[in-house]
């Protein structure tokens, strides 16, 4: 039995970019990318994808080149995730809300050989070119390709080539190539760890396949779903759903804009049946003006990352015809790697009680693996008595190859056969994990992590702080924000320097991405420390927990992609660690 041979026909290896031809077949007909007013059918965005395909052939890119893009929820976005495997390449979406320093920080590191850019996003990609022309002399230069917009073009160029006019250009009977190792990397997506610089998260066309199909399944979108794009396909790849739709014949809905009047027209002129957002995005639809809302005439479904959404929260979004479910993941694991899968004995509980199970993080996603909770020392998994904490930790084939150019974070990554993922969560007895704390001190604001240590390393460049530490602050919109505590220095008579909440926020602002920015500045004579000099963070925790930002933000930004504040996109999960 073991002598039996592997062959053409019974090993073949596993990619999601065979979603798409099946699509181009059984849906052929079937729309498959609306935006506004352009339309696609599943037979045309195959051709449209083996156009692009082959145009990034004709530009001699190899196998394994990175082929980078900075654009929001547009069909060129869309295409890219099958375009560019198909080509042999491997797809780094950037997050449009980073700032010109982080993105030629990402090109430099991936050495991107294309660059694709949304006209909107022209001003950041020619800031971002220029500090990486201004860098090391040995740094790649992409090719810029600009995405004018489809419905009305702008006729903005940054470069000589433009999208449209590469694919119109090239040829629809292209034939991609085989994949011949499903270990392969597909995608690229970079994530902030620790300190200033991103990690590049590598992700394989087997991992992709395989948490495509956990997500479809365990979410059971069943045949032709409409999916509205409300979570940035640069997190995560839109957690996997980009070949997702595909894979079931759906219709992609595409926004360039989150906006409540954008997400009610589009669910309500098209009968939206999916979607997936961070909780910011329930309260954007909760605020939404009576001129900007719609009747939801079925439901929708609605897979949410991040922190667990509020039991109030959930009470006021279900009624309006929005039906969610909780999920936890991180760029390291593609994309969700838990989801509170209902129970239909949960029905009949009180209503209070549902959705404190709804905001668990729940049991592994179908083809991970294993999920535990363990003592990070011993390794041995802690007590299913939804008290006693521990570290969560995965394995499975979703989980990343590995950093980019980085094999030291790579091997502290992975421990005894598994992954760790920082997080602290507890299992309760009917096996359900429950996130409890961030390990890494991970702040999640509206869908999007901020590492507090990156803000910390900013601050103490300030040249008055003695003493800095990040943690999370309850935010009426974002869920959570950056709240600073600082300690200044003393002048040469004693007396401690005049340093204003204003001046720590403007030094902010000119060195980190606004999301990053600490929303409240507090003045501490000096931060609690343990013995050993250690700053004790659950003190400013608690302290940090009794404020509340207020803030308006005027209508006009209350764009996901526009916005100053921070939004859901990688952000995409965004999950609580993405």
């Amino acid at each position: 039995m073991d002598k039996l041979p592997k062959c053409q026909a019974n090993y073949v290896p596993l990619t999601p970019i065979t979603f798409l031809k099946r699509a181009a077949t059984a849906f052929a007909d079937r729309p498959s990318l609306i935006y506004e007013g352009t339309q696609f059918t599943w037979h045309e965005t195959y051709l449209r994808c083996c156009r692009l395909a082959s145009a990034l052939r004709s530009l001699n890119l190899l196998k394994n080149d990175v082929v980078s893009v900075l654009a929001p929820n547009i069909p060129a976005m869309y295409e890219m995730h099958f375009a560019v495997p198909m080509a042999g390449a491997v797809l780094n979406t950037i997050n449009t809300r980073l700032d010109a320093k982080t993105v030629s920080t990402i090109l430099r590191h991936c050495e991107a050989k294309v660059l694709f850019v949304d006209y909107e996003y022209v001003p950041l990609a020619r800031a971002a070119l220029k500090l990486l022309m201004g860098g090391s002399p040995e740094s790649p230069i992409p090719l810029v390709i600009v995405i004018d917009d489809i419905d009305r073009p702008t006729g903005v160029r940054l470069g000589e080539l433009e999208y449209e006019q590469l694919i119109h250009t090239n040829n629809p009977e292209f034939v991609p190539g085989h994949v011949e190792d499903e270990w392969d990397p597909i995608a690229l997506n970079y994530t902030s760890g620790t300190t200033s610089e991103p990690k590049g998260v590598v992700y394989s066309h087997r991992g992709a396949y395989l948490s495509t199909l956990s997500l479809i399944l365990g979410w059971e979108m069943g045949s032709e779903p409409v999916y509205l794009w409300s979570l940035p396909m640069f997190h995560c790849n839109g957690w996997t759903f980009t070949w997702g739709t595909a894979a079931r014949g759906g219709t992609s809905i595409c926004l360039r804009n989150t906006t409540a009047y954008d997400m009610y027209r589009n669910i309500a002129l098209h009968k939206v049946t999916h979607m997936c957002c961070a909780p910011i995005v329930f309260n954007i639809l909760l605020e939404a003006k009576p001129h900007e809302r719609c009747p939801i005439s079925s439901p929708v479904q609605v897979l949410t990352g991040g922190a667990p959404p509020p039991a109030s929260l959930l009470q006021k979004i279900e009624p309006l015809g929005f039906k969610v479910t909780h999920a936890y993941g991180l760029t390291e694991a593609t994309g969700p790697a838990l989801v509170c899968e209902w129970q239909t004995k949960w029905n009949k509980l009180p209503v209070n009680d549902q959705v404190k199970l709804k905001a668990r993080q729940g049991i592994s996603i179908l083809t991970l693996a294993d999920v535990d909770v363990k003592d990070i020392d011993t390794m041995r998994s802690v007590s299913h008595d939804g008290i006693t904490m521990g570290e969560i930790v995965l394995r499975g084939s979703s989980i990343m190859k590995g950093y980019l150019k980085d094999q030291e974070a790579t091997s502290k990554a992975f421990k005894n056969g598994w992954f760790l993922t920082g997080d602290v969560g507890v299992i309760h007895p009917d096996g359900y994990l429950e996130i409890k704390d961030r390990s890494k001190d991970v702040i999640i604001s509206g869908g999007e992590n901020i590492s507090s240590v990156e803000v910390e390393s900013m601050l103490y460049r300030y040249p008055r702080v003695l003493e800095a530490a990040v943690v999370a602050m309850p935010h009426p919109r974002w869920g959570e924000s950056p709240c600073a505590f600082i300690a200044v220095k003393t002048n040469a008579e004693g007396k401690k320097d005049d340093v204003k909440e204003a001046d720590i926020i403007s030094h902010c602002r000119k060195n980190l991405p606004r999301f990053m920015v600490p929303k409240k500045v507090v003045f501490l004579p000096e931060l609690p420390k343990t013995s050993t000099g250690k700053i004790q963070k659950f003190q400013l925790r608690a302290q940090a927990k009794t404020f509340v930002v207020s803030e308006n933000v005027p209508q006009k930004k209350s764009s996901i992609l526009h916005m100053e504040l921070p939004q859901p996109h990688e952000q995409i999960l965004a999950l609580s660690r993405l």
